[in-house]
C-alpha cells in the first residue's frame, strides 16, 4: 500500500463537534420539555383539585347551596374572629388565616373606606397529609421524566461519538507486529465518514503502513545480518581448529588462545543482538530449563579472565531451580553478568561469590582500596556499570525476569530474579 501525504484537518458539514453539539441540544430540549410538562401538570392538577373540592362541598349541602364567598362593607359586619384584625386598618391585598380557614381580600370601598371579601375554604383545602402525597407524586413524575431525559441524552451522545469508540476498538485489536490486509480494511477511512473521525482513521492507516514497512525492513536486515555475521565467525573458528593441530610455539599458542577467546566473545555478542532482534522464535520463550548448568557453563567460559588475578570463585548451590523462558537469552544474560564480575574484580580482591537460590541468582564481586575507584559504578543502575548490562535488562524485560544492580564502597551485587 502506498503512503499518502497527510491532509490538513478540515471542518466538515457533519463533523463530530457538530454532532456532539446537536446531541447536547436535544438533551437540553428534552429535559426542558419534561420539566415544563411537569410544571404545567402540577398547575392543572392543583386547579382541578380546588374546583373539585368546591363542587363537592356544594353537592354535600344540596339543596341548600352554601354561601362561603361573601362581601362586607363595614368592620362590624365581619365575622367576630376578623374584627380585631380589620380595626388595625390593613392595606389592600390578600390575606390568609389558617386557623380560621379564611382567605380575605381587602379592597377600596365607598367614602374611602375599606371593603372586605371573605372566602371560607373550610372543607375545600385538603389536609396537609394529602398535600404531601400530592407533592410526592409530582416529584416522582418530575424525577422520572428527568431520568428519561438524561437517558435519552446519554443515548444520543453515545450515538454521536460511536465512530470514535469503534475506531478505538479496531485499533486496539490490531497487532502491529503482524499486520495483514484485513487489519487495513478494519480501519479504512471510508468506513468512518468524511469528518474528523475519518481523518483520524486515515492518519492511523498511514502510520500503520509506515510501521509495517519498518518492521519488514528490520526483519530483512536481521535475517541478512544473521548470515553475514555468523559466516566469518564460523570460518575463523574452523581455522582455529586447524591451527590447534599444527606444530606451534608457546608464544603462538598464547596468541591462538587470545584469538579463540576474542572469537568466542564476538560470537556471544552477535548472539545477544540477534536474540534481541529476532521475532520468529516466540516458541522458545516458554521453554523449561535448569539454571545451574547454564551458570556453570558461563563460569567455565569466562574463567580465562581470572587466570592472572589469583581470585577464587565461590558457587553456593542453595537450590536447583527450573524456570520458564528463552534458554539462550538466559545464558547470554548470565554470561554478561559473570564476565562483568570477572573483568571488574582486581587482583586479590576476591572471592567472587555466586549464589543460586530458588527464585534469584546473585553475583557479588568485592571492591576495596583506592585503586578500585575507577572501577566503581557511579550509580546502581543496569546501564551504569559494566559491558552489556543494558542488553541484560532488555533480555529480562522480554522474558518477564527482573534485573537489578546494587553498588557501594565494598561490593557490587548483580541480582537476576524470576
Amino acid at each position: 500500500m502506498g503512503l499518502n501525504k497527510p491532509q490538513p484537518l478540515k471542518m466538515y458539514r457533519h463533523s463530530l463537534r457538530k454532532r456532539v453539539a446537536i446531541a447536547f441540544a436535544i438533551c437540553v430540549a428534552v429535559l426542558s420539555l419534561a420539566w415544563g410538562f411537569a410544571f404545567f401538570a402540577a398547575i392543572r392538577l392543583s386547579e382541578d383539585r380546588v374546583l373539585t373540592q368546591q363542587l363537592q362541598v356544594a353537592a354535600n349541602s344540596y339543596p341548600v347551596i352554601p354561601a362561603n364567598l361573601r362581601g362586607y362593607d363595614t368592620v362590624t359586619s365581619l365575622p367576630a374572629s376578623l374584627q380585631a384584625w380589620a380595626q388595625s386598618n390593613p392595606a389592600e391585598g390578600l390575606y390568609e388565616f389558617e386557623a380560621e380557614e379564611l382567605h380575605v381580600a381587602v379592597i377600596a370601598g365607598d367614602n374611602q373606606q375599606r371593603a372586605f371579601v371573605v372566602f371560607d375554604v373550610s372543607g375545600i383545602e385538603a389536609a396537609s397529609s394529602e398535600d404531601w402525597w400530592l407533592l410526592l407524586v409530582i416529584s416522582a413524575v418530575v424525577g422520572t421524566l428527568g431520568v428519561l431525559g438524561f437517558g435519552l441524552g446519554v443515548l444520543v451522545m453515545r450515538q454521536a461519538v460511536a465512530p470514535v469508540a469503534q475506531l478505538a476498538t479496531e485499533v486496539a485489536e490490531i497487532d502491529v507486529q503482524h499486520l495483514s490486509a484485513e487489519d487495513y480494511k478494519r480501519i479504512e477511512s471510508s468506513r468512518f465518514g468524511d469528518d474528523e473521525v475519518g481523518v483520524l482513521a486515515a492518519t492511523i492507516e498511514r502510520t500503520l503502513e509506515r510501521i509495517s514497512a519498518f518492521v519488514t525492513r528490520e526483519r530483512y536486515f536481521t535475517s541478512s545480518a544473521s548470515h553475514e555475521l555468523r559466516t566469518p565467525i564460523t570460518v575463523i573458528t574452523g581455522a582455529l581448529e586447524l591451527l590447534e593441530h599444527s606444530e606451534l610455539s608457546a608464544s603462538d599458542r598464547k596468541a591462538l588462545d587470545r584469538v579463540r577467546r576474542a572469537t568466542l566473545d564476538m560470537k556471544t555478542t552477535i548472539d545477544m543482538f540477534l536474540c534481541l532482534a529476532r521475532e520468529t522464535d516466540d516458541g522458545l520463550y516458554h521453554q523449561q530449563f535448569f539454571v545451574t548448568p547454564l551458570v556453570s557453563h558461563a563460569i567455565d567460559q569466562q574463567r580465562h579472565l581470572l587466570s592472572r588475578k589469583q581470585i577464587d570463585v565461590d558457587v553456593d548451590h542453595l537450590a536447583n531451580p527450573s524456570i520458564s523462558g528463552h534458554p539462550q537469552a538466559f545464558a547470554i544474560a548470565v554470561n554478561n553478568l559473570v564476565r562483568n564480575a570477572f573483568e571488574h574484580t582486581l587482583t586479590d580482591q576476591g572471592p567472587i561469590t555466586i549464589r543460586i537460590k530458588e527464585h534469584e541468582l546473585l553475583i557479588t564481586n568485592q571492591l576495596s582500596g583506592e585503586a578500585d575507584e575507577q572501577h566503581m559504578p557511579t550509580e546502581a543502575s543496569p546501564q551504569g556499570y559494566g559491558l552489556g548490562l543494558g542488553i541484560v535488562q532488555r533480555l529480562c524485560e522480554r522474558n518477564g525476569w527482573s534485573f537489578s544492580l546494587h553498588a557501594d564502597e565494598k561490593r557490587v551485587v548483580a541480582r537476576l530474579s524470576w
